[in-house]
């Protein structure tokens, strides 16, 4: 959720800071504001609002120039998104200045504390109660470091809190639980930040930090400890993508620009997963053959389009594995007391690394003993450096909130594991394994072949943007979640009530509310298994007569399905099991394209964030 840039070296920290920031705009925001260290004194900027208008006051008042300095987009939690809510807060003293992404469980307890003192409050956060911790350790002799430990110590929950003092220049600290936090790496300068995305543009070297970490940057140096101020490890890693990746090139939206880099993200999470031997190899599955064998049973858990990623996997891993397979959301699992044990594999679907509820079902699931694979996007994300295993999708840097590269590179993601646990199960020959790996090879080229085509989903769009109507979405088997993915994406950025059914539900219920021009997106399963086919082309027949407007997604050169459709969205051939991955494209570009125009913001739609680090 929450935005952090932290910043130490020798440039402008306000410079550095802002651009941060405003590389961290995808993760959803409604205030923002930053704090420099200058000639012994705090001076500092916030604004409720977008990001603008933090750099209009920083026009109009200017800043001290600095060279150390912290900066922060909020998403409110406590307290209304007011420009006195809005971070950063300063300790009583007015030497301490903190931002903090998370929530501090047992604020209520240390405010009381803080009050019966005689301390005043001015805002209505949590995090204020932060600072005015940092600045009672600091005013009773402590540094900042030694402070941040002390402090983070007390707060109960998941928190990410950067700070800096007036009496320490050259000098930012932060400590993390359960929440992102990176160190950059540069030459004469080091940065602190929520997501590499913010320091990409000036170094490509970072550290992944451990869980209950306090870390120290200057210009010259990094110093990690444990909240009691022991040393500690902090992993080194270098980012695989640059500043191009995370910008627009030429493109309207981020979100279209990753609709369209759908093509490579997918080539990129197939690179190399086949090996001389004639075998699937998923090198960073660190769980031996011998142990996957032993697995009777699969829960998938993960959260919104992530989930859906999830209900594909199911159908392909049950058909490939003969292992029953459950799909979970995140924010249920550990709560409803869940059948699991060592004989469970638990795969978590996250493309952050960092969702809050989905961490905390890892551990769960690791307390009852069961292995946990994650499928991730984020190189050095708490998620993967808490599971057992991670198969990384390599699909780069993903902005817009709607998630669309992600979606497919896990649905890909989850294909190669349910491959790769039927050949070590023994439950397909290789032959057999290699057939659908070239298969996914090929697909690609279809889903470049639905980009190039795509201009009549945009007229539709267009067409359709005056219309406040509902839009219902159908699938069958595969075709399931991806309408309840494409019903998700309209919602999320276009604002329409939208529904995605299962086909064959229709006459329990949902077929109520199809009358006269109901528009009615259909996926339509390749002919020739197990009727499917059929069984979704009398559903549009029956939704057509009660006078929906049937737009069809359907194979080329299906007769049958365009028989009935008032448009046909054409897909290239392909098996029914990874239908998804063209299927869900269009339905991308038709969301993208009605926002649009809409007039919508479609990278930062509203009362959503990109990453969801708190329950």
């Amino acid at each position: 959720m929450c935005g952090i840039v932290g910043y130490c070296g020798h440039q402008q920290a306000e410079h550095v800071i802002i651009e941060g920031l405003r590389r961290l705009e995808y993760r959803g925001y409604d205030s923002a504001g930053l704090a420099v260290v200058a000639d012994g004194s705090l001076h500092w900027a916030k604004k409720s609002g977008k990001l603008a208008n933090l750099v209009s006051e920083l026009e109009s008042h200017r800043l001290p120039e600095s060279t150390q300095g912290i900066g922060h987009t909020r998403w409110a939690t406590h307290g209304a998104p007011t420009d006195t809510n809005a971070h950063p807060h300063l300790s009583a003293d007015g030497k301490v200045a903190v931002v903090h992404n998370g929530i501090i469980e047992n604020f209520a307890t240390l405010k009381a504390e803080l009050i019966a003192e005689g301390v005043t409050f001015v805002s209505d956060t949590d995090t204020e109660v932060a600072a005015h911790l940092l600045g009672r350790e600091t005013a009773k002799g402590a540094g900042l470091a030694e402070a941040m430990g002390r402090v983070a110590s007390r707060l109960a929950g998941a928190f990410t809190l950067v700070a800096v003092s007036a009496d320490e220049p050259d000098v930012v600290v932060a400590a993390r639980r359960n929440s992102p936090l990176v160190v950059g790496l540069g030459e004469g300068e080091n940065f602190l930040a929520s997501d590499v995305a913010a320091f990409i543009e000036h170094t490509r070297d970072a550290l992944e930090l451990g869980q209950d970490q306090v870390v120290t940057i200057t210009p010259e140096s990094v110093t990690v400890t444990d909240f009691e101020g022991r040393p500690s490890e902090a992993r080194p890693y270098h980012v695989d993508w640059d500043l191009s990746a995370a910008e627009k090139q030429g493109h309207d939206w981020f979100m279209r620009k990753e609709i369209f880099e759908q093509p490579k993200a997918v080539a990129d999470t197939l690179l190399g997963r086949w090996s001389d031997r004639g075998e699937l190899v998923l090198d960073e599955l660190r769980i031996s053959p011998e142990e996957l064998r032993r697995i009777n049973k699969i829960v998938i858990v993960a959260c919104g389009s992530s989930f859906y990623a999830g209900m594909v996997a199911k159908y392909a891993i049950e058909h490939w594995t003969r292992v029953a397979c459950e799909v979970e959301l995140a924010s249920e699992f550990r709560y409803r007391d869940p059948i699991i044990d060592p004989m469970t594999l638990v795969v978590t679907i996250s493309q952050s690394g960092e969702t809050a509820d989905t961490l905390m079902a890892i551990r769960h699931a690791r307390e009852q003993q069961a292995r946990v694979i994650a499928i991730c996007n984020t190189n050095g994300a708490t998620i993967p450096r808490e599971s057992d295993a991670v198969i990384y999708t390599h699909a780069g840097p993903e902005i817009g909130v709607a998630s669309t590269k992600g979606f497919l590179t896990q649905v890909v993601a989850c294909y190669l594991l349910g491959l790769y646990l039927a050949q070590v199960r023994g439950m397909k020959y290789g032959d057999e394994v290699h057939a659908i790996v070239d298969e996914l090879n090929s697909m690609p080229d279809k889903i470049q072949a639905v980009l190039d085509g795509i201009e009549p989903v945009y007229k539709l769009a267009r067409k359709m943007a005056m219309s406040e109507d509902a839009v219902f979405f159908l699938g069958r088997h595969v075709g399931y979640p991806v309408a309840l993915e494409g019903a998700l994406k309209l919602k999320e950025i276009a604002y329409l009530h939208a529904e995605g059914f299962a086909a064959g539900e229709l006459k329990h219920g949902p077929i109520a509310v199809i009358e006269q021009d109901t528009p009615v997106f259909v996926v339509v399963p390749p002919e020739g298994r197990d009727q499917l086919h059929d069984k979704v082309v009398s559903n549009i027949e029956e939704i057509r007569a009660r006078g929906a407007r049937t737009i069809v997604l359907a194979e080329e050169g299906d007769a049958a399905a365009e028989s009935f459709a008032d448009m046909v969205i054409p897909l290239p051939k392909c098996s029914t099991l990874l239908q998804p991955l063209v299927a869900a494209v269009p339905l991308q570009a038709f969301a993208c394209e009605l926002a649009t125009a809409k007039g919508h913001d479609v990278d930062q739609p509203r009362n959503l964030a990109k990453s969801v680090t708190v329950e």
